[in-house]
């Protein structure tokens, strides 16, 4: 092919693959006999640049009308360029990039050529179709399309699942060193299973206590004052008389039986008290929870308890009354497994404000709180059941005391001692049941509980909702099928956990009194 300039193109077929440049070269006019020196060219014609591009792994060749005494490449990293013959010129491409190629003819005229180096089309075709055909055994069915530019590869298409999209990605990023580009849609998952967990706080508690023992005093008996005791149970107090008045006996504690006979000025203080009790706990909490989340439950309060702060400059102490929480809670958070299982991290507890061990601080009495807790992670399958705590408690206390000597007689020294026995018996047992529950129908009557009494009627015949009636307006369009995968992750993240004041949350703060008076 002749160029206007009377520079000739041709194709070589002697490497892989050749393009054909077209050279575009400036018109001139017919040269005359004598050749004109490089000293007397115009710049502006010898130095105008021309397109030249070739791909990775391909060859061009240059056909020249003068010959060619130079050839330079700029880089040669890129491309490089060898003469062939005195009049063509074979340019290869070895990596992306741009690069300049100069040659210099023997009446030293220069041609310029800004030579592009594309990738190559064999290399990408290749990778991209090894890309395809791993999503198509990795994904079957699933519709994805791969494409590449600049080096980066884009995803598109339709999945079933973030685990799909999540699997396309990886496959993809092994056939290049630059970014993929995730513009997957994901098909919209069904809504998440619910979880019901039932926990069962089953507690006997049981105690037995006997007391024996007597007290004997003498206001004069055989004009004796006086008192015989084992110091188990409170004695009488026996003071002498003054003047005429007798001796007096002052009781703090008349115990179960009290006799005097003023005739013969004799008296007793009897202990004789036999106790039974028996404590029952049955607790059933049922807490619904979505898969993965976490739910808790209390049925019982809070009691304020004060925590005195350091003095001030004054000596004036602050009171910040806090608040700690008691009763029956529930937490947990369930999981299904692939197997179809449920993994429960749970941990119930019952507690209970105990009076008989409280203490007194600066004026407060603060009563101690009784803890059963059990913290587990067991596994069970749909409605299976778990025993997951259990205690059995017994305990027997006794306490014998009587007088040397006299407590030793046969039958008589009975009265001359004092006894008590205490018996405990305590058992508890929580046990879980988990069940992955669906809601109930629209329209299903809801389970109440049963009133033993009516509430009073409604004093409006307006109801307190709005109309049932669906509209346009107030109903919800349908949900796509699909949705991309940014916006399906965000949705799925978890909510703001609710705010609670309980646990130990400060109430009030009291400034200007005194630590030591109770409020």
């Amino acid at each position: 092919m002749k160029a206007k300039a009377g520079v000739t193109l041709a194709c070589s077929s002697a490497l892989t693959f050749v393009f054909c440049a077209a050279v575009a070269l400036h018109a001139q006019t017919p040269a005359p006999t004598a050749q004109p020196s490089a000293q007397t060219a115009s710049p502006t014609s010898q130095d105008s640049a021309n397109d030249l591009s070739v791909a990775v792994g391909k060859s061009v060749v240059l056909d020249l009308a003068r010959q060619v005494k130079q050839v330079v490449v700029g880089l040669g990293d890129i491309a490089e360029a060898t003469a062939v013959s005195p009049t063509q010129v074979l340019v290869n491409g070895k990596t992306p990039g741009e690069t300049t190629l100069i040659l210099w003819d023997v009446s030293g005229g220069r041609q310029f050529f800004n030579v592009t180096v594309r990738p190559s089309t064999y290399a990408t075709n290749d990778r991209l179709a090894g890309i395809r055909r791993e999503l198509r055994a990795e994904l079957p069915g699933q519709e994805l399309r791969v494409s590449e530019e600049n080096g980066n590869l884009f995803l598109r298409g339709t999945v079933k699942d973030l685990n799909s999209s999540n699997r396309a990605v990886q496959i993809a990023s092994t056939g290049t060193t630059g970014k993929v580009v995730n513009l997957l849609n994901v098909n919209v998952p069904a809504p998440e299973r619910q979880i019901l967990l039932k926990v069962r706080f089953a507690s006997v508690d049981r105690n037995k206590s006997l007391q024996l023992g007597m007290n004997l005093f003498s206001t004069g008996f055989g004009n004796t004052i006086g008192q015989i005791s084992t110091g188990q149970y409170s004695p009488p107090f026996v003071t002498a008389g003054t003047g005429t008045a007798g001796a007096t006996a002052t009781l703090s504690n008349e115990l179960n039986l009290f006799a005097f006979y003023p005739g013969i000025n004799l008296g007793a203080t009897i202990q004789a008290l036999e106790q039974k009790g028996l404590v029952q706990i049955l607790a059933e909490p049922n807490v619904l929870a979505e898969n993965g989340k976490q739910a808790s439950f209390l049925a019982g309060g809070e009691y304020p308890f004060p925590m005195v702060q350091g003095a001030g400059a004054g000596g004036v102490a602050a009171v910040t009354i806090m608040f700690q929480q008691y009763g029956v809670r529930l937490n947990f958070i369930p999981t299904i497994t692939p197997r179809g299982t449920i993994r429960l991290q749970v941990a119930p507890e019952v507690s209970a404000l105990d009076f008989s061990n409280a203490v007194e601080i600066s004026g407060f009495l603060e009563p101690a709180i009784s803890v059963r807790r059990v913290k587990t992670e067991v596994e069970l399958g749909d409605g299976q059941s778990f025993a997951i705590g259990g205690l059995l408690d017994n305990r027997e206390t006794e306490t014998f005391q009587k007088i040397p000597f006299l407590g030793d007689i046969p039958i008589l020294g009975k009265f001359f001692q004092s006894i008590s026995k205490s018996r405990t018996n305590s058992e508890l047992i929580v046990i879980v049941t988990p069940e992955i529950v669906s809601p109930a129908p629209a329209g299903t009557p809801i389970p109440l509980p049963k009133y033993p009494s009516q509430f009073l009627p409604p004093n409006s015949d307006t109801p307190m909702h709005t109309p049932d009636a669906k509209t346009a307006e107030s109903t919800p369009a349908p949900q796509a099928p699909t949705m991309p995968v940014e916006q399906l992750i965000e949705s799925m993240k978890p909510e703001t956990p609710l705010s609670s004041s309980g646990g130990g949350s400060t109430g009030y703060t009291t400034t200007g009194m005194s630590a030591a008076s109770p409020q």
